[in-house]
């Protein structure tokens, strides 16, 4: 029988990643691929592996330790012959550690109720699983760790109390429709691993679509008169154009907007039944596309701010996301989100809201138009808006007024430009 010490992979440029779980304990027989630790970076949490069966004879890690690459977490008796490969570093590690789960950042805080129920994210991706198997609303079981986390032992006291309450578990495994027929019997196919950004950002997705009413208002808000004064901005001393982005104007008259209808800048209280929390500031959250999936930053305070220096922050915050530089805390706390489709094309679409906001704008490409005006057609330019709205909180009437407010501040009356 040898002993192996199983150390921390390699997990990139990461140092000093907090171990929030412990998995194991000393004299407990394991698996190839049994997890053992679970560690969290500022972006995202991973369970560290096994790469031996054996029985663990030293454990020499605790919640709470700072660990880095190469860091010592048990040592392993095992019977088998140790080979090279079988102790080498995952990169994968590295790879999870960076994803960033994005859409609906809402549902990654770690947030608790008087009664310490716990969300999503206060659970290891173990304790997941096994509530998952067991049928388990996980955001039901009060955690029991540090800062409310959630394990087994919650899941099966939760489990145990509501059996002898006679209450009923969630069955988290609705029927399946099944294909009577492989795709294969059609024609030839290829197989591929969904994208793991896409795995995350379905079921925050599917959170926000099934929890909230959606009902979107369409409409066209003329802007010519905008985008003519945006294409004669010129620096006063050297004559040189001045490049703003559509969209620091669209943030601008979304705000005003959003000023005068306060019910947009609101979250319902999904625990105290009946309650808003209307905010105070204008944080706006922007969509944006990179090469890892959909993410969305914030804005800040953009009612103090001109529009030059928004459209200077949103190249600035672009960029931070596609280098997964972001701090995730920019990803949270908004007060409504755009995402714009008009350097992609496309005009209007269903935007789905970025839960716990209430309201989402939809832009597309503006297009040239002949509109009829005082008894003539005249070519204007069109933006396309589509505004997906919490039907619980704003009603059909209320959400065509607000729509009809921001096109009179995108329109003739910009008086944004007073703020550049």
């Amino acid at each position: 029988m040898s002993e192996t010490e199983i150390k921390v992979p390699n997990i990139g440029d990461f140092k000093d990643v907090e171990v929030i779980e412990v998995l194991v304990s000393e004299g407990q027989s394991i698996k190839k691929n049994d997890g053992l630790i679970t560690i969290e970076s500022d972006k995202s949490s991973v369970e560290i592996p096994s790469n031996l069966d054996g029985k663990i004879k030293n454990l020499k890690i605790k919640v709470g330790d700072k660990v880095s690459e190469g860091d010592l977490i048990l040592s392993l008796e095992s019977d088998l012959e140790v080979k090279k490969e079988e102790v080498e570093e995952k990169p994968e590690i590295e790879k999870e550690l960076k994803n960033i789960e994005v859409i609906k950042p809402k549902i990654q805080e770690k947030t608790f109720s008087k009664n310490n129920i716990s969300d999503i994210s206060s659970a290891s991706p173990k304790a997941r699983k096994f509530a998952r198997e067991l049928g388990v609303d996980i955001n039901l079981v009060a955690g029991s760790q540090k800062d409310g986390r959630v394990v087994e032992d919650d899941i099966k006291k939760f489990v145990s109390s509501n059996s002898k309450n006679n209450l009923v578990v969630k069955d988290s495994k609705p029927d399946k429709i099944i294909n009577e027929f492989e795709h294969s019997d059609f024609g030839e196919i290829e197989i591929k691993d969904i994208p793991r950004v896409k795995k995350l950002s379905s079921k925050y997705l599917t959170n926000s679509w099934t929890t909230i009413p959606h009902v979107t208002n369409h409409d066209e808000a003329d802007i010519t008169e905008m985008e003519s004064f945006r294409s004669s901005l010129t620096n006063m001393y050297t004559g040189e154009k001045i490049k703003i982005t559509p969209l620091a104007f669209i943030i601008k008259a979304l705000v005003a907007s959003l000023k005068k209808f306060p019910s947009f800048n609101s979250s319902i209280d999904e625990i105290e039944t009946g309650k808003m929390t209307f905010k105070k500031y204008y944080h706006i959250g922007i969509a944006v596309d990179t090469p890892n999936g959909l993410m969305v930053p914030k804005i800040r305070n953009v009612n103090n701010k001109k529009i030059s220096l928004i459209s200077k922050e949103l190249k600035e915050v672009s960029e931070l996301c596609r280098n997964l530089k972001i701090d995730k805390k920019e990803l949270f706390g908004g007060s409504m989100t755009i995402t714009s489709l008009g350097g992609i094309g496309g005009s209007f679409f269903t935007p789905i809201i970025n839960y716990p906001e209430v309201a989402i704008l939809g832009v597309g490409r503006s297009e040239k138009k002949q509109i009829f005006i005082n008894g003539r057609f005249q070519t204007r330019t069109m933006l396309p808006i589509s505004l997906s709205y919490d039907h619980r909180i704003i009603d059909g009437a209320e959400a065509a007024r607000f729509n009809n407010d921001l096109k009179e501040n995108l329109g003739k009356n910009f008086a944004y430009k007073l703020a550049v």
